[in-house]
C-alpha cells in the first residue's frame, strides 16, 4: 500500500496589503497548504485586518488567525502607531519624496523581528518549517527588516533558537518571493496569479470603509505600480 501523500504546509504573514496578497497566492500557487497569520499591532486603522479577513476567506478553507499585539504599538515611536505623529504626504514637510538617508518615520521598531517571532512559534505547534513573508528591497521605503540580510539573520537565529530546529528536525525556511520585484513587478505577478487587488488596502491612513488618501508614500508607490503595468488600479480613493 503507498504512504498517503502530505501536502506541504506554511504559515503566511498576512497584512491585508498589496504586497502580502500577492505572497499568499504564490505560496498557494506552489502547492502550499496555507495558515494565515495577521497582526493587531496598534495601526491607525483596523481596514487592512479586515482586508486580509476577506482574502484569506477568498482562498478557501484556511486557517487565520489575528494575533492582539497592540502593546507593540502602544510603545509609540512610528507614523503608523502614534497618531500624533504625522503619516508624511505629499507636499507635507515630511514630504518623502525629498533626498533623505534616514528611516521613514513610518518604520514600526522591530515590526518585522516580532511578526516573524510569533510566525516561528506557530510554525513549531504545527510542526512545519516554512514561512512566507512579503517584505520587498526594492520599493521598501528604507525599512531595515525588509532586506536579506535580515532575513538571512532572523533564520539563522530561529534555527538555533527553537526545539524543533536543535533537535534534529528540518531547519525553518523563510520564503521572500518578492524581495527582489518592483512594485510593478510585484502587480503583474499577482495578477498572473489571479489575484484581486481590490480587496486589498495598502494606504497608511486609510479610513474605516478602507478608502485610501492616495498621498502617502504607501498610495504613491501603489499607483505607481499599477500604471506602469497598465492594469486598471481597483483602489477606492477618499
Amino acid at each position: 500500500m503507498s504512504k498517503p501523500v502530505v501536502k506541504k504546509r506554511a504559515i503566511v504573514l498576512l497584512s491585508g496589503g498589496l504586497d502580502s496578497a500577492t505572497v499568499l497566492a504564490d505560496a498557494i500557487d506552489q502547492g502550499y497548504g496555507v495558515y494565515a497569520l495577521s497582526f493587531d499591532y496598534g495601526q491607525r486603522h483596523c481596514s487592512e485586518l479586515n482586508a486580509a479577513q476577506s482574502l484569506a476567506q477568498a482562498a478557501g478553507a484556511i486557517e487565520h488567525r489575528v494575533i492582539d499585539l497592540s502593546a507593540l504599538g502602544a510603545l509609540g515611536g512610528s507614523a503608523l502607531t502614534d497618531v500624533a505623529i504625522d503619516v508624511p504626504c505629499v507636499g507635507s514637510s515630511a514630504d518623502f519624496d525629498q533626498e533623505s538617508d534616514t528611516i521613514p518615520i513610518t518604520y514600526v521598531p522591530a515590526r518585522n523581528t516580532v511578526f516573524l517571532s510569533y510566525a516561528v512559534a506557530w510554525a513549531e505547534v504545527l510542526d512545519l518549517t516554512d514561512v512566507f513573508i512579503g517584505v520587498n528591497a526594492v520599493d521598501y521605503s528604507g525599512y531595515p527588516d525588509c532586506r536579506q540580510e535580515f532575513i538571512e539573520a532572523f533564520v539563522n537565529m530561529a534555527n538555533l533558537a527553537t526545539k524543533a530546529a536543535t533537535e534534529g528536525h528540518q531547519a525553518f525556511s523563510l520564503h521572500t518571493p518578492l524581495i527582489d520585484m518592483s512594485k510593478a513587478e510585484i502587480i503583474q505577478h499577482g495578477h498572473q496569479l489571479g489575484v484581486d487587488y481590490s480587496q486589498t488596502v495598502s494606504c497608511y491612513q486609510a479610513d474605516a470603509q478602507g478608502h485610501a488618501c492616495g498621498k502617502c508614500d504607501s498610495c504613491r508607490l501603489r499607483s505607481a505600480g499599477f500604471l506602469a503595468v497598465g492594469i486598471p488600479d481597483p483602489t477606492l480613493y477618499c
